[in-house]
């Protein structure tokens, strides 16, 4: 049996780490070892001395392939975050050296606009005066690989459950509310109960079980009594509240403040128990962050409604 503390372990080379991950994401070791601008040979001795430093096996070798061990699929799971870690360690370090600050950038699902994001961070802008920020959407199919190569730094979305291989927190909350067009029926009463979508299509942004904002939404509905009939918003990119615009019969949950909007053709309205949505962080694990840190730690809050 090894011994269970840590400091009794052995660190891994990074090099070989990253060529571990190379060859392991790669479809043979020839291709590995031409992204890395190695010989096979070379990619192959620094496998097996990676292996010898860990005292695992990482590959079958069976039938001229590589094939991942259990012990090798565990080691590439972590690997990625680590090695990204160290990529941010390396420019931290330099940046310091040269006394300057890379742009904190914030990427944020279509879901929140760049008014809400302004919000959630003004808090740090104001207390890091000297950092640079910039916010950007980011789509959920792409934030992941994103965070790993560095071109964003924080996630901001919708959500509450955490992508394997990322850390997250619950940093706000925010009422939601119900946009129709104005001659829906719904634009009548002053406020609406959930149960009153009985019946009215309701406009989503992705399908369920593709979105954890789709799925909390149907799950509101689904408490309140009845199964909702979805619709794919197919113009993607603007405010929620045109959504109906282009669906007139359909309605959509959204943050805007109560009232019309788009001159007259659209009405926001306030649920009597309103749904609160989580905002989620997402960001690497084996990173350091003192801008990332004041976001993280400003008091959670209900966020104002867009625009107001």
């Amino acid at each position: 049996m090894p011994d269970s503390a840590l400091g009794s372990y052995p660190l891994p080379d990074i090099r070989r780490l990253e060529q571990f991950v190379a060859v392991a994401e790669s479809p043979t070791l020839a291709v590995a070892a031409q992204q890395l601008y190695v010989t096979q040979q070379a990619l192959s001795t620094a496998v097996r001395r990676l292996e010898s430093e860990l005292g695992v096996t990482l590959f079958n070798r069976q039938n001229r392939g590589l094939h991942l061990t259990a012990a090798g699929e565990e080691l590439l799971r972590s690997a990625r975050p680590l090695l990204t870690g160290a990529r941010h360690l390396t420019r931290a370090v330099r940046e310091a050296d040269a006394d300057s600050t890379h742009a904190f950038v914030v990427g944020h699902s279509p879901a929140l606009s760049g008014a809400e994001v302004f919000l959630l961070l003004e808090r740090s802008i104001g207390g890091h005066p000297t950092q640079p920020v910039t916010a950007r959407p980011a789509f959920p199919s792409t934030f992941v690989d994103e965070l790993h190569s560095g071109t964003i730094d924080l996630v901001l979305r919708r959500g509450v459950d955490t992508p394997e291989g990322l850390t997250s927190a619950v940093i706000s909350y925010q009422e939601l509310r119900l946009a129709v067009a104005a001659d829906h029926p719904l634009a009548t009463p002053d406020r609406i109960a959930m149960s009153d979508l009985a019946g009215h299509p309701l406009i989503v942004w992705a399908p369920e079980r593709h979105s954890f904002y789709t799925d909390f939404l149907v799950a509101h509905c689904r408490r309140s009594g009845f199964e909702p009939e979805l619709r794919i918003n197919r113009v993607q990119g603007t405010p929620p509240t045109t959504a109906v615009l282009v669906d007139p019969d359909a309605c959509a949950f959204v943050t805007a403040p109560a009232g019309p909007v788009h001159g007259g053709r659209v009405m926001v309205k306030e649920f009597t128990d309103p749904p609160l949505s989580p905002i989620q962080a997402l960001w690497l694990p084996h990173t350091v962050s003192d801008f990332r840190t004041a976001v993280l730690n400003s008091p959670p809050a209900r966020l104002s409604p867009e625009g107001a």
